[in-house]
C-alpha cells in the first residue's frame, strides 16, 4: 500500500524555519513535513540564542523548543513516535530521563539514546531528533 493508497499527499514537502531565521540563510529548516509526519531536530537554545548551563536546564529547554517546533508544524508530544537524543555524557541521562517522563506520560515514544564526544556549539549537552505524525483536526 502506498501513501497515495492513504490519501496521504506525497508530493507536499513543507520545510518550516525557526522562528525569526531568514530561510534564505538557514543552514537548515526548524522542522519538515511531509505525507502526514513530521521531523525535527532541537538544541537547547533559548529564544535569544543563549544556552542554559546544566543538563537540567538544557534538557527543559530542549524538549520546550521540541513542543513548540510541533506546534508550529501542526503536531503535539503526544503524537511523536520517535526520538533519539544525543548526550555528551550518558551519566546525565537519568537527569533527562527525569524531565522527559513529565513531558511524555505512558506510553512513551520509541527511543534511543547515543553517547557523543560533542555537540555542535559549546557547551550544549544534549540535543535530540524527533518524528511525529500531524495532528488531526479536531
Amino acid at each position: 500500500m502506498t501513501a497515495a493508497d492513504l490519501g496521504l499527499p506525497v508530493d507536499a514537502i513543507t520545510f518550516i524555519p525557526e522562528p525569526g531565521a531568514d530561510p534564505e540563510a538557514a543552514l537548515y529548516s526548524d522542522t519538515a513535513t511531509a505525507g502526514g509526519v513530521v521531523w525535527t531536530t532541537q538544541i537547547p537554545t533559548r529564544p535569544d540564542g543563549s544556552i542554559p548551563a546544566g543538563i537540567e536546564a538544557q534538557s527543559r529547554q530542549v524538549l520546550d523548543n521540541l513542543r513548540a517546533a510541533l506546534e508550529r508544524a501542526g503536531s503535539r508530544l503526544d503524537r511523536v513516535l520517535h526520538m533519539t537524543i544525543y548526550f555528551t555524557d550518558l551519566a546525565q541521562r537519568s537527569a533527562f530521563n527525569e524531565l522527559y517522563r513529565e513531558y511524555f506520560p505512558a506510553p512513551r515514544p520509541v527511543r534511543c539514546a547515543l553517547g557523543v564526544s560533542q555537540l555542535g556549539i559549546a557547551g550544549m549537552k544534549v540535543e535530540l531528533t524527533a518524528t511525529a505524525a500531524v495532528s488531526a483536526p479536531d
